[in-house]
């Protein structure tokens, strides 16, 4: 029998921008407690709606742009002013915008959000876990995937 040996990960050199979009104060306190508890170099920014999240992104305001870097949109759903749906409706529609990856991250289970969402080509959608400690798992292991995936540089 031939022993399985385990091989380092390779990582990119590129950093971590994650955009997270996102109203509810706890909710955002939780992904940064969940990205210092994992030690991630991950830089966070914030928009608390859609409206937000686009002119941050058409602006290039509030973005840290670094030489090598990427970006990742964390986005929930349900929001004031413009939610998750109607916020990714706008980014695939803009040419500047509508590749940049975008990852759900909520409370809503209902199949038709996540039907609706994936027709607006997600990168993935995640159900907000109930306790902390899965909740740092998730965004873990989230984090760890999107930080070794080749992004395009942020807009």
């Amino acid at each position: 029998m031939i022993a399985a040996t385990r091989l380092p990960l390779m990582t990119t050199t590129q950093d971590l921008n994650i955009l997270l979009v996102e109203d509810d104060e706890v909710d955002v306190m939780n992904v940064q407690r969940a990205l210092k508890k994992n030690n991630s170099t991950a830089t966070l920014s914030r928009a608390a709606n859609g409206i937000e999240a686009l002119a941050m992104l058409r602006s290039n305001s509030h973005i840290p742009q670094k030489h090598n870097s990427k970006l990742l949109i964390l986005l929930d759903l349900n929001m004031p002013q413009m939610g998750g749906l109607e916020f990714l409706k706008e980014l695939r529609a803009d040419p500047a915008l509508r590749k940049l990856p975008v990852v759900i991250l909520t409370t809503s289970m209902q199949d038709s959000e996540i039907a609706a969402a994936y027709e607006y080509h997600v990168a993935g959608y995640i159900i907000k876990p109930i306790t902390f400690s899965s909740f740092v798992e998730k965004i873990d292991a989230l984090n760890r995937y999107w930080s070794m995936s080749e992004l395009p540089a942020p807009v």
